[in-house]
């Protein structure tokens, strides 16, 4: 009954639509530019029932202020980031549901990309901005690497089958530092053939699944003896606290 459409916008970016195919309403998550968005819901006939945020970065947030002039629909956001239009204030665990979707979510709190950057869990499916991308992370711009590891780490405890609707079609690019990272690792090597293969046919990368990004992203592997070893070796370290690797291996991707 729900479909979830992926909306390009500016370079990289998915704006997530999540269409009820029976009624069709639907919420939008991260509209960074309203025009695709309003685009997408005019062509097909569709219902805006509210706007989902997971942080205050203008390529998730700035297309709010045009959207809720034409469809004048509650904005969820984090509670501890100001941006401009959100009128219903997140905090970890509160829980929001959309009756004409029948979808519920649950809120993280997963800082570390930005002091307040949250995701919107509901079964199945993880909508979690810049926090976790198909293997790799997002930048540490106002975080710790401790909080991003946290983070993660609450998102590693979900089902294994959870979709991950990350924000961005990075994954080709994080493949190849993964690879780099665990040269042996068959599941990043089959994964990048499968990446390479649907970009010949202009098809986006995501969302990926969690069971496969914890055999084949680095960040969620800083346990694993194959990327302690790779992060010893880079940096002429014997580092083996999981934080501390985490913390050596965002700051090796940040210049690779």
């Amino acid at each position: 009954m729900i479909n979830i459409i992926p909306i390009p916008a500016f370079k990289d970016n998915y704006i997530w639509l999540l269409v009820n195919s029976i009624n069709h309403h639907c919420i939008i998550v991260d509209p960074g530019d309203a025009l695709p968005v309003i685009d997408v819901i005019k062509q097909h006939n569709l219902i805006l029932d509210a706007i989902l945020i997971t942080h205050h970065h203008n390529d998730h947030s700035g297309g709010i202020k045009q959207l809720i002039e034409l469809y004048p629909v509650p904005v969820y956001g984090p509670a501890q980031e100001h941006i401009t239009g959100v009128d219903h204030l997140l905090h970890e665990h509160d829980e929001i549901y959309f009756e004409n979707l029948a979808m519920k979510f649950l809120i993280f709190d997963i800082p570390g990309h930005t002091k307040g950057h949250i995701a919107f869990y509901s079964t199945g499916m993880l909508f979690c901005g810049d926090t976790l991308f198909s293997a790799g992370c997002g930048r540490l711009f106002e975080g710790t690497a401790e909080q991003m590891f946290h983070s993660l780490s609450k998102i590693t405890s979900l089902p294994t089958d959870t979709l991950i609707y990350c924000a961005h079609e990075y994954t080709l690019s994080n493949l190849r530092f993964a690879q780099c990272v665990e040269p042996n690792n068959i599941h990043i090597n089959e994964a990048i053939a499968l990446a390479n293969q649907l970009g010949e046919q202009n098809l986006p990368t995501l969302p990926s699944v969690l069971y496969k990004e914890l055999l084949m992203n680095p960040f969620l592997r800083c346990h694993a003896d194959s990327v302690i070893n790779s992060v010893n070796h880079h940096n002429g370290e014997q580092l083996s606290d999981p934080v501390n690797i985490f913390q050596a291996l965002r700051t090796w991707k940040d210049t690779f």
